[in-house]
């Protein structure tokens, strides 16, 4: 009797603890590839957590004001990809705010993790002077990424991943580390191998396709098609592409069918203020 009680309430602290596993949520602040267009800021992307500050994956033009409409833009961890303007032109508006909102300025530093000149390049755009470089170490703390070095911010695992585009780039898969579920963004880049690992068995893959239906007659080295894209999403076994940073002059109708040639699994065209549950 003693035993089957035993059992009772290691089974009941089990459920228990199973409807208590934390989860992590992403929001599309904006996607457009390239620039900002009407209804959709450049990239920016939200991911948020049940008792952890959040990180916001790049902010492009436009991506501060739809934080605003999630959470107080003070309490999030940043993760630049690159530092190409449609993916940070944001940050030097956040510094603003943090520092110098009346009410509401950030209460203490978070982390800042992006290519090795970050730091340098956020402060030059932050600078009041031509050539000054802001120092911004009393709100945010930085970190360069180091290609596939594994770290823990808070609740979730980020691994960079380096891609093929003009500057430094890192694509990112990050791995909740309570439920396990992962997500991987792509960043910029043309195709690369390294985006099969870096997408590896991904719950959600939010994936590029700049240069539309296909990359013929395309710059080399900068961008994927929507083709690339499902190519890569069949090779690393996820479970659902999401289409990002499709250029508004752009055919985003032959882009996700060109995915689907590729890809047999759920496809979806990414927009803003969309949102995934992991």
């Amino acid at each position: 009797m003693a035993d089957e009680q035993v059992q009772s309430i290691q089974i009941q602290q089990s459920s228990l603890f199973r409807g208590t596993i934390e989860r992590m949520k992403l929001t599309i602040l904006g996607c457009s590839g390239s620039v900002p267009t009407i209804g959709n800021p450049a990239s920016g992307y939200l991911v948020s957590f049940d008792s952890a500050p959040s990180i916001v994956m790049d902010l492009g033009p436009g991506t501060l004001a739809r934080l605003q409409e999630h959470q107080d833009p003070c309490d999030a961890h940043v993760a630049l990809t690159h530092l190409h303007a449609d993916h940070c032109l944001d940050f030097p508006s956040l510094m603003v705010w943090r520092r110098f909102h009346p009410t509401a300025p950030a209460a203490s530093r978070n982390f800042c993790l992006g290519p090795s000149s970050t730091e340098s390049h956020l402060g030059r755009l932050s600078s009041d002077e031509p050539n000054g470089v802001d120092d911004m170490s009393d709100t945010f703390a930085f970190s360069p990424w180091v290609d596939r070095e594994r770290q823990l911010v808070d609740d979730v695992y980020i691994t960079p991943f380096r891609t093929v585009h003009p500057v430094e780039t890192y694509a990112l898969r990050m791995e909740h580390a309570k439920s396990g579920a992962t997500l991987c963004y792509s960043a910029d880049s043309a195709y690369t191998p390294a985006l099969i690992d870096a997408a590896s068995g991904a719950d959600i893959f939010l994936c590029e396709a700049a240069w539309g239906e296909t990359s013929e007659g395309k710059a080399p080295n900068m961008h994927m098609s929507g083709a690339e894209a499902g190519r890569l999403a069949r090779e690393a076994g996820v479970k659902k592409l999401v289409l990002i940073h499709l250029q508004p002059w752009g055919d985003a109708a032959a882009t996700y069918a060109a995915a689907t040639r590729e890809f047999d699994g759920e496809i979806v065209l990414g927009a803003s203020g969309m949102e995934f549950e992991l």
